[in-house]
């Protein structure tokens, strides 16, 4: 697909066709991450969690020597069925 840089308002766009982002898996609003490869723009769409944040940063975050426990957060106070 051939285009051209444009000027919107401050900022420059692409048009990007409805197949180009269907082929890479990519929706209007979606987050991407936009890097130059080797003198190319590559577009990466990121895989967030409710539109925020990215399961694979936050499990790098996570220390290697982190163990999970159970938490004792009190007796039931309404109507919760364990």
């Amino acid at each position: 697909m051939v285009t051209k840089v444009q000027k919107w308002g401050n900022s420059q766009g692409l048009r990007i066709s409805k197949t180009l982002l269907s082929d890479a898996n990519i929706a209007v609003g979606d987050a991407v991450e936009v890097a130059v490869q080797n003198g190319a723009l590559v577009v990466t769409p990121l895989h967030l969690i409710r539109g925020k944040y990215d399961l694979r940063q936050l499990i790098k975050r996570i220390p290697k020597d982190y163990k999970p426990e159970e938490v004792d957060w009190g007796p039931p106070s309404g109507r919760e069925i364990f």
